[in-house]
């Protein structure tokens, strides 16, 4: 048997140049996909795609700011035209933000707005019409730990993933009728290129250190590989997951449940 098989599926995965993203982008084609990559940095848009299809997969880059509705829109449209359907959205993209309420100011809740909810908001309405046209479709978007439990100085961002949250519930709701199945993510820690850029630029010369510090937040003692989030995104867009809908999965080495 064939499990986890997404022969011809067309997945979008937004975010897909790096981190999370890529490793998803990858998984998926890796099972079948035809990937379809998003991400606002062209040239690590492209680089997903390159080794995606060195190992034999089929994918596209295309370069845009999912904060732009417009953009979003004229993009799927264009996928639609060529592949003839969206069967799979997977919401990667996304900014982080390091603050208390009172060290965020508005251009900084702006910005995490913009990305992480605008941002998916907006690739949900570009997909939602053709998922319901084709009586099918699968979403994931990449919650957070952050969603369900409080996190020191992470309001924006906190702010953002609660959103997400109860955005993929409400979606999970109004479209099950249409055989749409919408479910999210929540990772604690992954080590990302993103983690190892934070280090550098607030604790240079203590980086080792203070990753060691982050990683044992995780009561397991380590952060997760973003192949690790790649599989459970896997399952959740699989056929083998049909029956999976309005559910938010932690993937937190048992930071929620275990950290008390």
């Amino acid at each position: 048997m064939d499990i986890f098989s997404l022969n011809n599926k067309i997945a979008v995965v937004t975010g897909g140049g790096s981190g999370i993203g890529k490793a998803i982008a990858e998984k998926l084609a890796s099972r079948g996909a035809i990937v379809e990559v998003l991400d606002l940095d062209e040239e690590a848009c492209r680089r997903t795609v390159q080794l995606i299809r060195e190992h034999g997969g089929m994918a596209e880059s295309y370069c845009l700011n999912v904060a732009d509705q417009q953009a979003m829109v004229q993009t799927i449209e264009r996928i639609i035209t060529g592949r003839k359907r969206v069967d799979i959205l997977v919401n990667c993209a996304g900014i982080a933000h390091v603050g208390k309420l009172e060290d965020t100011t508005l251009i900084d809740f702006d910005r995490i707005f913009q990305v992480n909810v605008k941002g998916i908001y907006n690739s949900m309405f570009a997909v939602i019409r053709q998922m319901v046209r084709q009586d099918g479709g699968v979403i994931l978007n990449m919650a957070s730990v952050a969603s369900s439990v409080g996190i020191a100085d992470r309001f924006a961002y906190s702010m953002s993933k609660g959103a997400v949250l109860t955005m993929t519930l409400s979606v999970a709701k109004d479209y099950i009728q249409h055989h749409i199945r919408c479910n999210c993510i929540s990772p604690a820690r992954v080590h990302t290129p993103f983690v190892d850029g934070f280090l550098a630029k607030n604790y240079p010369g203590r980086e080792k250190e203070m990753f060691e510090r982050l990683a044992a937040t995780q009561p397991v003692g380590r952060m997760a590989s973003p192949e690790e989030i790649a599989f459970l995104a896997l399952y959740l867009c699989s056929d083998e997951a049909d029956f999976i809908t309005g559910c938010d999965y932690p993937i937190d080495g048992g930071f929620i449940r275990l950290n008390n």
